[in-house]
């Protein structure tokens, strides 16, 4: 019996090749220790929803309660509205489950070039803390006197305290892990509450309120737009950056572009009460331009096995991985042609691999 029963949903586009590069990756490493996952597949894509009008079955939030994890690909392809796709099965899962904590660490890792000239990866090392389930991304809004030169669209915004308050605890404990290994441990707060006049004001208060909760811990914030620009300028700055759902998204591309590529880049969907499986997924998205022609980076889904073995207790097996993901990536051979290289897919799952059971 395996110790482990992880969903595996690959999805779309490229996530249907990088996918089994973090499983073959998580398996060699979870063997090292004597572990086991078993899988258990998924095969839900626009292509389902191509045939049956629907992201995925109904029960599919029910299905996904029986597991340990879920292991997601990307979603999204051409022919199937963007919209459709994302509020069709991600949003609904994340909704439902309850995956309040959208986690997602930048580091420029050693032998990969960053767009910023001279850049180290000492400085360039943090992690975005997004929140996952309410804020701008809401259902609520509709439009009005369409087809006429009246017509208008309206989207209202969603911010509780509830809400506010436990991403923002949550980022907080974040920064003091993150000291206890020797990192900065600063929370630094996304806002623009010199221009939206009641969210953001109200997400200042309850990060005040969180600073109270957390006394000793440094914290700064900056509107978001000169957050972006000092992403870029100044990223030594920044240890933990916690943000709303839409802000958070947007600074969790422009994180890993800032480390070399988006090819790289992993996150977390968390219930840190543990109350639901969590959901990890690289972030790259599906990538139809390149999607079958085997040269998608497969490192994104490798840091993403990495943190969902973290988050299962399995800490060996995740440092495995982690380390055997930086010995590739140090390695010109092992690196996709968006790091400047020139391997395939396959042979960049090959080098992690054989790096682990070299370990």
């Amino acid at each position: 019996m395996a110790d482990y029963r992880i969903a595996s949903l690959p999805g779309d586009g490229i996530g249907r090749e990088v996918i089994p590069e973090g499983r073959r990756a998580a398996d060699a490493a979870m063997a090292r220790v004597g572990r086991t996952i078993e899988w258990a597949d998924y095969d839900w894509s626009c292509e389902t929803y191509a045939a049956t009008g629907r992201m995925m079955p109904e029960d599919g939030v029910a299905r996904m309660r029986d597991h340990d994890a879920i292991f997601l690909g990307a979603v999204g392809w051409p022919g199937v509205p963007d919209h459709v796709s994302l509020w069709g099965m991600l949003i609904p899962l994340r909704r439902e489950l309850d995956l309040f904590a959208n986690v997602r660490p930048v580091r420029l890792m050693p032998g990969v070039p960053s767009p910023l000239a001279g850049r180290t990866p000492e400085e360039v090392d943090f992690v975005v803390v997004r929140e996952n389930v309410e804020g701008e991304y809401s259902s609520i809004g509709g439009r009005i006197y369409g087809g006429t030169e009246h017509e208008a669209a309206y989207q209202q915004a969603v911010f509780t305290r509830r809400g506010c308050d436990r991403i923002m605890d949550y980022a907080f404990e974040v920064a003091a892990a993150r000291k206890a290994r020797g990192k900065r441990g600063k929370v630094t707060s996304a806002t623009k509450s010199n221009g939206i006049v009641h969210t953001m004001p109200f997400w200042d208060e309850r990060f005040e309120a969180a600073k109270a909760r957390h006394p000793g811990t440094p914290t700064d914030q900056f509107h978001i737009d000169i957050l972006c620009a000092r992403f870029v300028t100044n990223p030594e700055w920044f240890d933990v950056v916690v943000g709303s759902n839409l802000f958070g998204d947007i600074l969790s591309d422009l994180g890993p572009a800032v480390a070399g590529s988006i090819g790289i880049a992993p996150a977390a969907n968390l219930d840190s009460t543990r109350r639901s499986p969590s959901m990890f997924e690289p972030v790259h998205g599906s990538a139809p331009d390149i999607a079958g022609k085997g040269i998608a980076n497969p490192i994104a889904a490798v840091w993403t096995a990495a943190m969902m073995l973290e988050h299962l207790g399995e800490t060996e097996a995740a440092g495995l991985i982690e380390r055997a993901m930086e010995a590739a990536l140090a390695d010109d051979a092992a690196r996709t042609a968006d790091l400047g290289g020139t391997a395939t897919t396959r042979a960049s799952g090959d080098a992690v691999v054989a790096a682990i059971e070299r370990a």
